[in-house]
């Protein structure tokens, strides 16, 4: 069987797509022989759009694909060309209200004039090659894009087989989408490796019952659809390949975007979430069926770092995983930092790791980490049932300052039961802060599927409604809406809009503040000389004789308010009208950095450095 995965936008441009890498590199697994080829959509589609409007170039596809994601702008794009249909008032109900949520819908608009022509011509060139079956993998903003394409090639030659999986297919939303949506022959819910090898096989032997067989899979039968139970037991990711990303780079060197991309790998070590089997942060929707925690073996993804990297030449990577295994910090990470190799990791980890681990992290070349901040409020913390304090989110990003660990972290707000009290202290706080990574930005937490938020109506958000724009992208009534989308709308718990006002200017302060601000300290022989360098603070030297200096360390890790030592407490009055401190809940932790950033080596090449047992 000829079989074509497809990458439909809006998936990032500058690394290929993971799931459709390993299901590449799964072919040889399966029982029958099937020839299975990756076409990167989402770059043709940049390329096609650049072509034809100058203005759209990269930058935009992504400012539309991931920061218009909150408003759905890019299923929005795609609306026309899945239903055929001419919006009555040009979408202009939809666009002013995604431009007052901040969209840029000019751009959004530009790109829906092209978006039938480009489905069209892909559909073409794709019934010309010869292929029986066409799959799509769908997460975020693929879905429209995705069902736009499998519509047409269904018009244009019924005998191609459509598949559709992904995350945005899990559990009840992949069984809305089939049942919706006549021209998907079949559509796989959870994971895919097992299942859609499964299905490649069922379709190669008619008659047998093999079909009944597949996990999750939604299919259509003489007799009707049939439905198939997802199974409970989720993939080992010892069995998962490494991926297949010959496709995306082959593109990629032909291809005008080159010019203004600079690609990555994107590798998983881990699926699943060690904290979330524990305590389900009550916002996060991801996983879906597959919270359960599974790693890798630390060798064998040490080799596969390397073999990737050497074959792509290629030395920035974007890990996956929801959260870095624990035990990695004593065995991957170290086997990266004995390669020497100059890489440039991406990892999102828990916000209460130790010195040890952020040194760790350093010296593999983890250089950019999503630690899961969200608030600097204990209690706001406690709400959302993430297990870490306040203090510990300020040491995190102290410690991280120090190792030039740059850290993409958001400050949410609207929890049921958060009170205005525990965000005016933060507000009152942030000045201090300003040396500080800040928060990308602020935002009421949105209901996600599969969120304890969502499962569990008694934490607060019992009034839900599927998110506003899907009204604008899908032609379905709201039953069915209910069951296919992602996000939903709920009425606003929490601060209200004066507060909200407040919390937002105060963070856009703190984010202009940040590049011309430094607060460090530096020990000399008669104690420690603190360094002001804040915006908004006046510049100065700030000394400490031994006796306050060593009160003052006590609190480089956070410290209980009643555990402070008489010289602590004495000074303490002091460190508070310098900002020198947080407090929380309780709980103080010093601010300043240390002057001398941690050393750690910086290897230039890919040529290994050392021979005790690492990668070679």
């Amino acid at each position: 069987m000829r079989v074509l995965l497809v990458n439909m936008p809006w998936a990032a441009l500058d690394h290929p797509s993971l799931a459709l890498g390993v299901l590449k590199q799964t072919s040889d697994r399966w029982r029958f022989g099937h020839d299975v080829d990756v076409l990167c959509a989402n770059m043709l589609w940049a390329e096609y759009c650049m072509e034809r409007d100058p203005k759209l170039t990269p930058s935009s596809y992504t400012e539309v694909g991931d920061e218009g994601f909150m408003v759905g702008l890019g299923e929005w794009v795609f609306a026309e060309a899945l239903y055929g249909t001419v919006r009555p008032d040009g979408g202009r109900a939809y666009l002013d209200r995604a431009a007052e949520l901040g969209a840029d819908v000019a751009i959004a608009a530009a790109y829906a004039e092209h978006a039938d022509g480009f489905i069209d011509m892909l559909a073409a060139q794709i019934t010309e090659t010869g292929y029986d079956l066409v799959g799509f993998t769908s997460t975020f903003a693929q879905n429209v894009a995705s069902l736009a394409l499998a519509k047409r090639l269904k018009g244009l030659a019924p005998r191609i087989l459509t598949v559709m999986g992904g995350a945005n297919c899990d559990d009840v939303q992949g069984a809305a989408i089939f049942r919706n949506h006549p021209f998907l022959d079949f559509v796989v819910r959870g994971e895919g490796e097992d299942a859609f090898g499964a299905l490649l096989d069922g379709i190669e032997a008619p008659g047998s019952q093999a079909l009944d067989l597949v996990p999750g899979l939604c299919r259509r039968t003489p007799e009707g659809p049939r439905i198939t139970a997802m199974r409970r037991s989720l993939t080992p990711v010892s069995k998962v390949p490494e991926p297949d990303f010959d496709h995306y780079f082959d593109f990629l060197a032909t291809s005008p975007l080159a010019a203004f991309i600079e690609p990555k790998l994107v590798l998983e070590s881990s699926r699943g979430c060690w904290w979330g089997e524990k305590h389900h942060c009550t916002f996060c929707g991801l996983n879906g069926s597959g919270m359960a925690f599974r790693s890798k073996d630390a060798d064998r993804m040490a080799e596969t770092v390397r073999r990737m990297v050497e074959r792509h030449q290629v030395l920035d990577i974007v890990m996956a995983d929801n959260i870095i295994d624990m035990g990695y910090f004593t065995s991957f990470l170290p086997r990266l930092a004995d390669t020497g190799w100059d890489l440039r990791i991406h990892y999102e980890i828990k916000s209460n790791l130790r010195v040890e681990h952020l040194d760790a992290l350093a010296a593999a070349r983890v250089n950019h980490v999503q630690p899961g901040i969200e608030s600097l409020s204990s209690r706001v913390l406690n709400l959302m049932d993430k297990g870490v304090s306040g203090a510990q989110n300020i040491r995190l990003l102290r410690e991280g300052e120090e190792r030039n660990l740059t850290m993409s972290w958001n400050y949410l707000y609207g929890f049921p039961g958060e009170r205005d009290a525990d965000y005016q202290a933060m507000i009152d706080q942030f000045p201090a802060l300003v040396h500080l990574q800040p928060p990308g930005g602020g935002s009421r937490l949105a209901l996600e599927r599969f969120s304890p938020n969502f499962d569990r109506p008694e934490i607060g958000f019992s009034n839900r409604r599927p998110a506003w724009y899907y009204h604008h992208i899908y032609e379905l009534p709201d039953a069915e809406l209910r069951d296919l989308v992602y996000m939903y709308d709920s009425d606003p718990e929490g601060i209200g809009s004066a507060l909200e006002r407040s919390l937002h200017e105060a963070l856009e302060i703190w984010r202009s503040a940040y590049a011309s601000s430094s607060l460090t300290w530096r020990r000399t022989a008669d104690g420690v000389n603190i360094e002001d360098r804040r915006s908004g603070w006046p510049p100065r030297t700030i000394p400490m004789g031994n006796p306050e200096a060593e009160a003052f360390t006590e609190l480089l890790r956070p410290r209980r308010l009643t555990a402070l030592s008489p010289s602590a407490l004495s000074f303490l009055s002091s460190w508070r009208s310098q900002g020198l401190v947080f407090e929380d809940d309780g709980w103080l932790v010093a601010l300043p950095t240390r002057a001398e950033r941690v050393p750690w080596k910086i290897g230039g090449s890919l040529t290994p450095t050392t021979t005790n047992g690492a990668p070679a």
